[in-house]
């Protein structure tokens, strides 16, 4: 479908295209069989402007927002989703910055991960708050000059690898939610360092560490906003990245799709190409109609969260919610029409299902969204009653 993307959208679009047929799509399952962190393709994003997209011209970037960082999410993952996670977190880690920081932080930080010269990172979750992300344990004691930090974050993309952190502590532990706030921190300060990289089922080629803060002295300039925003502020950002997760689950499915239907032109079996068996036409059509009502879905939201709405919370969620249960399945499906050879690492599909499942997971699991989306059409119907 035509989405009207205008002259600079396409540019965006070709541009992020040709980074993943060139530098992504050759080297993606030794990235992943390597577990090697895509360095030199993140090098290659931050040379042509991509890490910008999204950030204000004032700071270096190309003034963009919610869809231009959608429709480069959406060309990444049609490569790896291990790379596109990788590019998406940075954008993850500078909006907090973005949202509550001062000008002088702004002005100090945003120009980098603009250029993508400094990697950016988001730390919220931790080994007892996940989904219960106001279970946060990690502490900010208020002494001269700043802050000590001690506790641990856990599973944060880009862990390692990224040199600028917004990070969520509490402040005030009897304010629950309204206790917490944001701090930048560098990567290099004196306690804080990295836990193990994990070993996962999917997203391979990106870094997941542990953070692990040891009193860590932050300075008071890199309070993000002011004492007992951190919670809003963490709220805020995944209001605006969630649409990304949906791209990333577009591009994923897209890909997958692509491969299926020219594995079912070239597979024979009955001395017939099993592209014109019919129960393979209506698995290929059923996955087509998903990727773009999902395609649709997330281009929509990021428009309509670029307008400026005061509220968007329900549809953020239904835009990562709706593309990432699609995503798993139409993957799954693509594996069934490869046949035994779906799962073998020769074909690369075995990958995109591997990487489509956290997609479900990361950003808010699927069935916290749900919660979301329900608490939003009850706050509605209570609405229109009172009218």
């Amino acid at each position: 479908m035509d989405y009207f993307l205008t002259e600079e959208q396409r540019q965006i679009q070709a541009l992020a295209r040709r980074i993943t047929e060139e530098k992504v799509i050759p080297v993606r399952a030794e990235l992943d069989e390597r577990e090697e962190f895509p360095w030199s393709i993140m090098k290659q994003c931050g040379e042509a402007g991509l890490f910008g997209v999204s950030i204000p011209e004032a700071y270096g970037g190309m003034g963009g927002g919610s869809l231009e960082n959608c429709i480069v999410v959406e060309e990444l993952s049609r490569g790896c989703l291990g790379v596109s996670v990788s590019y998406a977190a940075s954008l993850l880690g500078a909006y907090p910055i973005l949202l509550g920081g001062t000008e002088a932080q702004k002005k100090k930080y945003l120009p980098e991960i603009a250029s993508g010269k400094r990697l950016a990172a988001f730390g919220l979750t931790e080994p007892n708050a996940g989904s219960d992300a106001q279970g946060i344990r990690t502490e900010a004691k208020r002494v001269k000059g700043g802050y000590i930090l001690n506790g641990t974050k856990q599973w944060i993309t880009n862990g390692g690898e990224a040199e600028i952190y917004s990070i969520i502590a509490m402040t005030d532990k009897t304010k629950g939610g309204r206790g917490a706030t944001a701090f930048i921190v560098e990567k290099g300060m004196e306690g804080f360092s990295f836990g193990k990289k994990e070993k996962k089922l999917g997203i391979r080629a990106s870094a997941t560490r542990e953070l692990v803060f040891q009193d860590c002295f932050v300075p008071e300039e890199n309070v993000i906003g002011r004492e007992g925003m951190g919670f809003i502020l963490a709220m805020k950002t995944f209001d605006r990245t969630r649409p990304g997760i949906g791209a990333q689950a577009v591009g994923v499915a897209q890909a997958a799709l692509d491969e299926a239907v020219n594995y079912a032109r070239e597979r024979e079996q009955f001395n017939k190409k099993i592209i014109t068996f019919q129960a393979i036409q209506h698995m290929l059509a059923d996955m087509a109609i998903q990727v773009e009502a999902a395609r649709a879905l997330v281009y929509a939201v990021a428009r309509f969260i670029d307008s400026n709405p005061r509220e968007f919370s329900k549809v953020s969620a239904m835009a990562k919610v709706f593309p990432s249960d699609m995503a798993m399945k139409v993957t799954t499906d693509a594996i069934q029409i490869f046949g035994g050879y779906g799962y073998m690492k020769e074909y690369p599909v075995e990958k995109m299902m591997r990487d489509a499942k956290i997609l479900q997971i990361y950003e808010g699991t699927n069935q916290i969204q749900r919660n979301v989306i329900a608490l939003e059409l009850i706050k509605e119907a209570a609405t229109r009653k009172r009218r």
